[in-house]
């Protein structure tokens, strides 16, 4: 595996970081990806994935990947919403923007209702780190997400010693592949996109080459670090909060220590915010019909399609579907992780 070279300083409570410096992030992320095997990204022509410490992580994020590893130092009150992509990342930052400001703003005038949630939350490895004090001086407590795995997470994010909250959320990988899949295909692009067919992306997914795949040590890794400190990392399952909205949202609340008041509860805020964040209702805002990601040069719309649980099985052949159970059972046997298929 490859490793980073670091040069070693303190950042705030007394963690160890990295000293900043582009030219040299630039420097050692081209050292870097001339050693790691790349494999063709299967939609995008001219990207390609690199398989660093053990994922695959796409060459547009590598030097985000990075970077957010050497140069971000985490403040106690930071918190990190972390997930493999699509399971259920978009609708997480809406529920934890809103429960952490619930003081600022109402479901009226609440910033949601002109931003996308992921303007409002970051995805750290695509911000320049380098300027990572304005998001301090802005909000607190600083709100980001990511994608990366949990030991491809920054020391200072990871120590046991920091108080800073890491949201862990996981879907079924069935219902993770399909939303994968329909959201390969929304990117800008044009003549760069290729068509590509779906027993392709399930074989590749299946062998684990996918965003930040493969998705069995994404979600183990996460489900592992809770196990053994739960007081800092949070594992949620999409599929729980389907089932149980107004619960988990009190318990997300509870965890990032921004718990409901007796009378928030009784006046109906948690059932309040759980609908007003749900894919239905952000799907019918403006900004989410006609708006556009900048970062990622995709419509607003693509991070909400149905949201449903168990839509696989529209989308899947019968095959597909047994290869898929067979491959969960077998990489998830020895931990107490779970998924309905029924």
């Amino acid at each position: 595996m490859e490793t980073l070279s670091r040069n070693i300083t303190k950042g705030k409570n007394n963690v160890v970081v990295a000293a900043k410096g582009e030219d040299d992030d630039l420097d050692e992320v081209e050292e870097i990806m001339k050693r790691v095997q790349k494999k063709e990204h299967p939609t995008i022509e001219g990207n390609s994935y690199c398989f660093y410490n053990g994922f695959w992580i796409s060459n547009n994020l590598f030097k985000g990947v990075i970077s957010f590893q050497k140069h971000y130092v985490a403040n106690d009150d930071d918190i990190v919403l972390a997930s493999c992509p699509k399971s259920g990342t978009t609708w997480l930052k809406a529920l934890t923007f809103t429960i952490i400001n619930r003081s600022h703003f109402t479901l009226s005038n609440t910033p949601l209702l002109v931003s996308n949630p992921h303007d409002l939350v970051p995805e750290i490895s695509l911000i320049d780190l380098h300027t990572i004090d304005d998001y301090h001086h802005k909000n607190s407590p600083r709100l980001f997400s990511t994608h990366n795995a949990y030991s491809l997470l920054p020391l200072s994010l990871k120590n046991n010693n920091s108080k800073c909250k890491i949201v862990y959320i996981c879907r079924n990988p069935l219902d993770l592949f399909v939303s994968l899949w329909y959201f390969s295909q929304k990117f800008s692009g044009g003549e760069k996109i290729k068509p590509h067919s779906l027993d392709l992306y399930f074989d590749n997914f299946c062998q684990g080459i996918h965003a930040f795949g493969p998705f069995w040590n994404h979600v183990l890794e996460f489900w592992k670090a809770s196990q053994e400190m739960s007081h800092k990392i949070l594992f949620l399952k999409y599929e729980d909060l389907k089932k149980d909205n107004v619960f988990f949202v009190k318990k997300l609340a509870d965890f990032l220590e921004f718990p409901f008041s007796l009378e928030e509860e009784q006046q109906g805020m948690i059932e309040e915010i759980s609908k007003f964040c749900s894919i239905e209702r952000m799907k019918s805002f403006e900004i989410n019909k006609v708006g556009k990601h900048d970062s990622l040069s995709i419509p607003n719309s693509s991070f909400f399609r149905k949201g449903k649980v168990g839509d696989w099985r529209n989308i899947l052949t019968p095959q597909m579907v047994d290869n898929g159970k067979k491959l969960i059972q077998e990489k998830f046997r020895d931990s107490n992780i779970s998924f309905d298929f029924e």
